[in-house]
Formats: structure tokens, sequence, C-alpha cells
């Protein structure tokens, strides 16, 4: 498919549409200022700024390659661990930049939880063992505390009830979206503030998908969430802002009704119509 070029006059609204840039007074967890994602001296992001919103889900996207895995997978510094990957600007989270040196991205990774594409249970683990790993990491062995932290984080993934007379059954033995599932629990298991997922449901059913995305609601009422996603459709049921990402841009971000019922841009217009993709 032939590319499709943004034009300088088609990016200046995204200034205007951007709900972050007209509402300083609401309360933002986490705020990208200005980044910029190289790798080998090539830019995969440019200049992206935005502000997410406390107890919100922000949805971002676009065409495969256009750098939204990439941006998001910054939020977590995960970048540290690739080769020739550079990162600048600005990633703050409760005014704290991460990407400052006096940050221990360890620490950082404990605040913003990641949920990957494909399920990724540890395979010889059980369930339970799935869900406590990170916080055994972390030095936590009073098994009461685990148990607790067991069950809340596996209800908040709404596992529980599927699960909960089989803890000690191997995580690979449940269907792909009780492995998901199992993953968003293992990343709230250490209590992050913001949930990173990168296109959680695309590997699963339309049953499991809709847990997933049920989930997703749920959770925003205690946490921060960002979603990568190509499913437009995903986008529309559970976010309340979107992003539009083309070629390392980020062309439009406004509240999602408003992106796909009257986009600013002629590009995100053509995009969630369906005219490319």
């Amino acid at each position: 498919m032939t590319a499709l070029s943004v034009k300088p006059t088609d990016m200046e609204t995204q200034v205007e549409s951007d709900p972050s840039s007209t509402v300083d007074s609401e309360k933002y967890k986490m705020v990208a200022e200005n980044v910029t994602i190289s790798y080998d001296g090539i830019e995969a992001v440019k200049n992206v700024t935005m502000k997410f919103k406390e107890k919100s889900v922000t949805a971002l996207i676009g065409p495969s390659g256009c750098g939204k895995t990439t941006f998001l997978r910054c939020l977590n510094r995960m970048h540290d661990m690739t080769k020739n990957a550079k990162v600048d600007g600005k990633v703050m989270i409760d005014d704290i930049d991460l990407y400052d040196k006096s940050i221990d991205p360890i620490y950082h990774r404990r605040k913003v939880g990641m949920v990957f594409q494909k399920p990724n249970p540890f395979p010889t683990m059980s369930i339970y063992d799935n869900v406590t790993a990170g916080l055994k990491l972390n030095g936590v062995r009073d098994k009461k505390i685990l148990d607790e932290i067991v069950e809340d984080s596996l209800k908040m993934a709404y596992l529980w009830d599927e699960v909960k007379n089989d803890l000690k059954k191997s995580a690979i033995e449940l269907s792909g979206g009780q492995q998901q599932r199992l993953c968003i629990a293992r990343a709230l298991a250490i209590q992050p503030e913001v949930l990173l997922m990168d296109e959680p449901a695309s590997a699963l059913d339309p049953i499991a998908t809709q847990k997933i995305e049920e989930t997703i609601t749920e959770l925003k009422k205690e946490y921060t969430i960002i979603i990568v996603t190509h499913n437009m459709q995903q986008a529309v049921r559970v976010s309340d802002y979107t992003g539009f990402m083309y070629l390392g841009d980020l062309v439009e971000f406004r509240e999602t009704k408003k992106l796909f019922t009257d986009p600013k841009n002629e590009l995100t217009a053509k995009y969630v119509q369906g005219q490319f993709g």
C-alpha cells in the first residue's frame, strides 16, 4: 500500500486537539515530554508529548511499524536492555523523571507494570508461584501476606473464581485467556501505579478478549492504563483517550469518542475510516 505522508499543516492540529494541552488542572499520573527514541541514530519515535490522566485508559493506535510499541516500552525503561537504543526527552511519574540517572530502573519497573502481547506465564511455575514471583524477588516471604496478595491480584484480574481451588496447578495448563489474565495478576501483585498493555488480547478468541476488556474497564478504577491495540473497536470500547501514531509521529491525541467521530486531522480520519492500515 502506498505510504501516506504527514504534512506540516496536519501536525499543527495535534496541539489543539490534545486534551492534555488544554486541561492542566487535571491530575496526570504520567507525562511523556518531547520523547524521541532512536536505534543506531535512526528515529523510530519523534518528539512525542502525551499526558496520561490518573485512573483512565489511553489507547495507542496506528498501522504496524508506526512506533506504538516502541513508545510504550520507553514508559517502562525497557529500551535500557536494547543495544544501540537511545531515549531522549522526559518520562515523568508524579513529577519524578524516570530517566534521571539517580533512578533505579528496577525500582521504576515496580511502579510501572507491563503485560505483553502473548501470554507469558512462567511455564515451570504454578499459578500461585507466578503471581508471587516478583514479590519474592523483592524479599516478601510472609506466607500470609503472599496469600492475601495472590487472592487480591487474581480477583482484580477476574481469575480468582476460576482457579482458587487449583492454585498449585501449572500455569501452562490454563487456557490462553486465563494465562493472559494470570499475567495481569502477576503485574498487579507488585502493586504498580501504571499498567502498560501491549496488544493484550490480540492472540485471544472473542470470549477471552471480552474478559480482558472487562478486566481493563474495572482496573481503571484504581490504575492508570496505557494500551497498544490494532483493534480500533477495542480502543472505542475500553479507552477514555486515544493517540493516533504514524511513522513515529503522534498525529492526534484526543478523547476517544471525539477522535473517532470528529477527527481534526485528515490522516486520522482516513485511518479510523479504514482507508489504510
